[in-house]
């Protein structure tokens, strides 16, 4: 549906409204499915700093080095926790997040959210103090509960060290 709304491959777009204006240096690729569309739940492979490139526009809400990328107000509403859906609250969606816009909500009062990927991907961002982790992993497909709990902690502990409030 949204290829048919913009005229064009889904991959082209990112390219052109995200991937080039915060200065990517290689290009991502996604995983497509047999009729060639771009699986747009999952699956889309860039290198390290290009993901760390993805959290930073998103811990500044879409605002990249002079100019609005993404709308603040869809990242908002993407990455918050909405009060009249409770079913998607931290602790309600799954036992340890919530969920937004294919974005996963962590628990508490500041708004911190992880972008998932395969096999214990994550993007986790802090908007708050522009904080932004990258964990790459390879493991067994399903879930490696140790790790995503250890990677859990880690990112909290650094919140709480580094992730003072900034001007």
């Amino acid at each position: 549906m949204l290829a048919r709304a913009i005229g064009r491959p889904v991959a082209e777009y990112l390219q052109q409204k995200i991937w080039q204006p915060i200065g990517a240096e290689a290009d991502a690729t996604w995983v497509v499915d047999n009729s060639g569309q771009e699986a747009t739940y999952c699956c889309l492979n860039a290198v390290l700093r290009d993901y760390a490139r993805l959290g930073l526009l998103l811990a500044h809400d879409g605002h990249w080095r002079g100019r609005q990328i993404i709308p603040a107000a869809w990242v908002l509403d993407a990455t918050t926790v909405h009060l009249n859906q409770p079913h998607l609250w931290p602790g309600t969606a799954t036992p340890n997040e919530g969920c937004g816009y294919q974005t996963w909500i962590l628990p508490g009062e500041r708004r911190t959210f992880v972008l998932r990927g395969g096999n214990g991907q994550r993007i986790y961002v802090d908007p708050r103090s522009k904080l932004v982790m990258v964990n790459t992993a390879v493991s067994k497909p399903g879930l490696d509960l140790f790790s995503l709990q250890e990677m859990g902690a880690l990112w909290t502990a650094l919140v709480r060290q580094l992730g003072g409030d900034h001007p």
